[in-house]
């Protein structure tokens, strides 16, 4: 017989999840009899050791089993790690973790977060549906700022053009075709949006910049010409605001563009580190054979990378009275999504939270983080994203990888439970309803290509000119639908990366980032988008809900969401194959509905 421990079921372990300083955490594990058990203890180890041994008293016997129990709390933050040890009468071993069981002598460790005891998220984003928009590639409202762009660029006269994805005669990619999109092209969609219930816009880079991606920045203190002006940044906050729409910025910190007023490798401001040595900027950059030889963001050298704890740097973006956190903090933005979080000193962020906390309370401080951000190691270096308080969110790609691979029916129910509950497991109840889940970005192939059973074409020009087939499309559609139901039926903000909504496929980046199709949308989709805003915002239990993913079989499983009073279930069926018993479970005796997925109220 097995030893008997699920941390993430009650009657194993209260509360679930996280804990905060100080709180009590309750164990019981459930030995059998024949086990001869003498002795129990629980060991807590962090990174530097063992911090804690804790006896387990007999609880209660429910043959063939007797409960072991102890109670236990955390005096400090981290990330920390337990297990058993166990003693009979003839002999002793150690019980580690294996899937949701146990398993004696080998197997992995039990996580368990520690976060302060005054760590708080915004509520206003907590469930929030974001929409993500790439600027250059939403809208335009007229041609703006095409004379004041100090560098040279290319501008599409045509919406549906592919962008350039090929290199110039030097072999370079240098992203330097733009199509016109513009802040008060977003301002005049801005009712669109709310259609949808979105209630908080995440917009890519908006600082002048030489690339089409802006994440080269150029003046940290200026729109980007083509985008319009800081009066128009302005507008479209005090419009969004005045429509209950929350504007997050894109903070790109760990590197500056080398075509930039900072570094001015071309020369083109004037006083840059690459030409003036005595340059107030000079400190930020790390030169290792001044001027030509410097460390750059993944050694690509249009991206020197900054020193990001320089005094001078610290006081520049964070910390000064007109900073480039208070100064666009103030200019109507709530808040920032920090581009490349584990490249960024955990100090760094940690200031940056505090001062954006300073200045706007409700303000919010996303992290792009690939990985599970509540144990990711970074260069060597546990990161303290929660711990420590540094990030209300981070971009939540777990639960993006888990949608896919689950419709792709590359692994089962049972594993799309285990990928979800870990997550909220490990994640602080605080973090999850922040979490940004998104299914596709900037960074990614876009989530219609992807649920596609198309082999992928092997080279760029072939990408470039790939479109589904009416076939293609049509197969597809169940499953990117299911996806969307998924994305707005688990905890955390779904984010709909501009054009999804309307049907926008394309493999990895440019062709990720085409123009919005005005007027060739895919109206279904753009009404099923309606329907799933209109359900988070009548239902706090999809926004605030604690959740239970249940596998019922290996194609289909039942996601629970409750808050208060309120219970909502989402239930999905991958396929027609599944059994008559799952599909009374999951329809609730109405198999005529059970193609896909639906919602229904407990």
């Amino acid at each position: 017989m097995q030893i008997l421990f699920d941390s993430k079921k009650k009657e194993h372990k209260t509360p679930f999840g996280c804990l905060r300083v100080g709180e009590v955490c309750t164990l019981a594990v459930h030995i059998p009899d024949c086990c001869d058990c003498r002795r129990a203890q629980l060991i807590v180890e962090d990174d530097g050791g063992v911090v804690l041994t804790v006896l387990l008293h007999k609880e209660s016997v429910v043959p063939p089993y007797t409960v072991y129990k102890t109670a236990f709390a955390l005096p400090r933050t981290g990330l920390y790690f337990y297990y058993f040890k166990i003693e009979t009468n003839e002999s002793g071993f150690s019980l580690y973790k294996r899937g949701d069981g146990t398993n004696m002598e080998e197997g992995g460790k039990w996580q368990i977060s520690c976060i302060p005891a005054e760590f708080h998220t915004p509520e206003f984003f907590r469930g929030a549906v974001f929409y993500q928009i790439f600027p250059d590639r939403f809208y335009k409202s007229s041609v703006v700022g095409a004379d004041e762009k100090k560098t040279d660029f290319v501008l599409h006269t045509d919406e549906r053009d592919t962008p350039v994805y090929l290199p110039d005669e030097q072999g370079e990619i240098l992203n330097r075709d733009f199509f016109g999109g513009n802040l008060r092209g977003i301002t005049a969609k801005l009712r669109y949006l709310a259609s949808l219930s979105v209630s908080a816009i995440y917009l890519n880079p908006i600082f002048e910049a030489y690339s089409n991606h802006r994440y080269d920045t150029a003046d940290y203190l200026r729109i980007d010409p083509l985008l319009g002006t800081e009066e128009d940044f302005r507008a479209l906050c005090d419009e969004a605001h005045a429509l209950g729409i929350k504007v997050v910025l894109d903070g790109v910190f760990s590197h500056t563009g080398s075509d930039s007023r900072y570094f001015d490798k071309k020369n083109r401001y004037g006083g840059g580190a690459y030409h003036d040595p005595a340059s107030p900027y000079r400190e930020w950059y790390q030169f290792e054979e001044y001027p030509h030889k410097y460390i750059s963001w993944w050694g690509i050298d249009t991206l020197p990378a900054t020193n990001e704890l320089c005094p001078s740097y610290l006081d520049f973006i964070i910390e000064g009275e007109d900073s480039v956190i208070a100064h666009w903090l103030r200019a109507g933005a709530d808040g920032f999504r920090l581009d490349v979080a584990d490249e960024l000193p955990d100090e760094f962020i940690a200031r940056l939270r505090r001062r954006v906390k300073q200045i706007k309370p409700d303000a919010i401080v996303i992290g792009e983080v690939w990985e599970d951000a509540s144990s990711k190691i970074s260069y060597g270096v546990r990161r303290k994203y929660f711990t420590d308080s540094e990030l209300d969110s981070v971009m939540n790609y777990p639960f993006r990888d888990a949608i896919i691979s689950f419709l792709h029916e590359d692994c089962t129910a049972y594993d799309f439970e285990n990928s979800i509950m870990t997550v909220c497991e490990n994640y602080p109840q605080e973090v999850l309803p922040c979490l940004l889940n998104s299914l596709s970005t900037h960074d990614t192939a876009r989530i219609l290509t992807l649920l596609s059973h198309v082999p992928t074409p092997q080279t760029r020009k072939e990408r470039a000119e790939y479109r589904l087939s009416d076939e293609s499309r049509r197969e597809t559609l169940p499953r990117l639908c299911a996806a969307f139901a998924l994305q707005f039926a688990l905890p955390g903000a779904p984010c709909i990366y501009y054009g999804d909504e309307a049907g926008c496929e394309g493999y990895e980046d440019p062709f990720n980032r085409r123009f919005y199709p005005w007027g060739e949308e895919d109206k279904a989709l753009i009404a099923l988008h309606r329907a799933l805003g209109a359900l988070r915002k009548e239902h706090a239990a999809l926004r605030l809900g604690d959740c239970t993913v249940t596998a019922i079989s290996d194609d289909a499983l039942i996601i629970k969401r409750t808050y208060k009073e309120e219970t909502v279930c989402f239930a999905l069926a991958r396929k027609e194959g599944v059994s008559a018993d799952a599909k009374e479970v999951l329809f609730q005796k109405k198999p005529e509905e059970a193609f896909g997925f639906m919602f229904y109220k407990q």
